[in-house]
């Protein structure tokens, strides 16, 4: 299984002003789903932009160990050749997912829903992160679980349904990797799926189903949530997919933009779903300067090589400015849109002026790391004044950070991403103890900032 190398510190320094136009990796949640649906349906799809991070690459080698044919045709651009809904065959090996939650929980949902036996398995991070939520909706449709390490753990084993059956599921926290490991597994089931959310999560997977061929509802249910609703058994058709930049991975460099004196950047081609974007109407109440200027709709299965994109996901460039920015009280509900960047808007808290308070915050303990200690400990060793009380966190921001402060990634890259984004503003460097994992979700992260101006040695 996947073990990390030596670690690689790095410095990030006070820079001068960022500036230049860059488009970040292609979105990996769509990335993941992507390849999962291509393998799951009949005939070739092709994706242009996917991220090539190691958790994608992961996913791509165990859709291919599950009997699909994946091929890269070129930077960025891939093939699939699906073997059909509810057509995997086991695989000779464990399936290695390195550090993804998102790809391994996936891929556990898509194969209950055959009938083959597969073990998961991956990093020592991804190995500590709970896996029994996905596990009580794919038992109650049939899927069994024969090994798994305490606690419902990786390493495991899923023996898939031979006759997997619908159910209504309503989810116990808002996550779009619960949604989707059902929805997946669904498609091997007669009859119709319904999965309830209380909160509304991203929505990727129901959009690419109906690109794919599958017939899916979603309409709301109660103040916040959704019911989405899969008919199962469908065949799945090959499909052209462009991937948007990630909003995730663009959030650092906005956040360095928004705190680096006198930048001024341009961030291209950043997907604008609605679900997604709760860090850029955040930083926008803090007073960030943020403007869309340009935007365009997919118009569904296309040429690969226009730009167009994914079942009418909204894209943008988007000019960034460096900005004043004040504190504000983050609600629980804006979470799930915005769960993965709560970690780079702690660092502009500390550079804003007054109290910012982000509230609900519960997901982030089930993360690549403790999130949310991680990303306490990761502005007190700098000197920045932050408390957790319960699920919330409260940053008291006084317009600077001090620095000086050796950051724990504790294997997650968003911590150090994080870090490697306060130290550029900061009155003297912060240090990160490995950047290695950065590779996992934005492996062109240190040139690429580089090329804006960051110092970092």
């Amino acid at each position: 299984m996947t073990r990390p190398g030596q670690p690689t510190p790095l410095e990030s320094r006070a820079s001068d002003a960022l500036g230049g136009r860059v488009r970040v990796p292609g979105d990996k949640s769509i990335s993941h789903r992507a390849l999962i649906l291509g393998a799951l349906a009949v005939g070739e799809t092709r994706i242009s932009g996917l991220l090539e991070g190691e958790d994608v690459l992961n996913t791509a080698k165990a859709m291919s160990a599950l009997g699909a044919r994946v091929d890269r045709t070129g930077e960025g651009v891939w093939s699939v050749r699906g073997v059909g809904v509810g057509g995997f065959a086991a695989p000779d090996k464990p399936l290695d997912f390195g550090n993804s939650g998102t790809g391994c929980r996936l891929a556990m949902g898509a194969v209950a829903g055959s009938p083959i036996a597969a073990t998961f398995d991956g990093d020592a991070s991804l190995r500590g992160r709970p896996m029994r939520r996905i596990l009580d909706p794919l038992e109650q449709m049939g899927t069994r679980v024969p090994s798994q390490a305490d606690g419902g753990r990786l390493p495991m084993t899923l023996q898939g349904a031979r006759d997997p059956l619908p159910i209504v599921y309503r989810t116990p926290v808002a996550s779009a990797q619960i949604k989707s490991a059902v929805l997946l597994a669904g498609l091997s089931a007669p009859g119709t799926t319904t999965v309830i959310e209380s909160e509304t999560s991203r929505d990727h997977t129901e959009r690419m189903l109906r690109q794919f061929g599958a017939q899916v509802t979603s309409i709301p249910e109660g103040v916040h949530g959704r019911r989405i609703s899969l008919i199962g058994q469908p065949e799945l058709h090959g499909a052209n997919v462009v991937v948007p930049a990630d909003p995730s991975s663009a959030a650092f460099p906005m956040v360095a933009a928004l705190i680096v004196p006198g930048s001024d950047i341009v961030l291209e081609d950043v997907m604008l779903n609605p679900l997604r974007t709760g860090l850029f109407r955040t930083l926008r109440e803090m007073g960030a300067d943020i403007v869309p200027d340009s935007e365009w709709f997919d118009v569904g299965d296309g040429d690969p090589t226009q730009l167009v994109h994914l079942n009418l996901e909204q894209a943008a460039n988007l000019r960034v400015r460096y900005s004043k920015l004040r504190g504000v009280t983050v609600p629980p509900e804006r979470a799930p849109s915005m769960i993965d960047e709560y970690l780079v808007l702690a660092v502009a808290a500390a550079f804003a002026e007054g109290m910012t308070i982000m509230r609900g915050l519960k997901e982030l303990r089930v993360k690549e790391s403790d999130r949310l200690e991680a990303t306490a400990a990761m502005l007190r060793v700098n000197g920045v004044n932050v408390e957790i009380s319960g699920d919330d966190m409260i940053v008291e921001g006084r317009g600077f950070v001090s620095g000086g402060g050796l950051v724990s990634t504790h294997m997650d890259h968003r911590i150090a991403m994080s870090a490697l984004v306060m130290g550029l503003a900061s009155d003297t460097p912060v240090k990160v103890d490995d950047t290695a994992f950065i590779a996992t979700s934005f492996p062109d992260f240190i040139p690429m900032m580089r090329g804006l101006g960051a110092e970092f040695a």
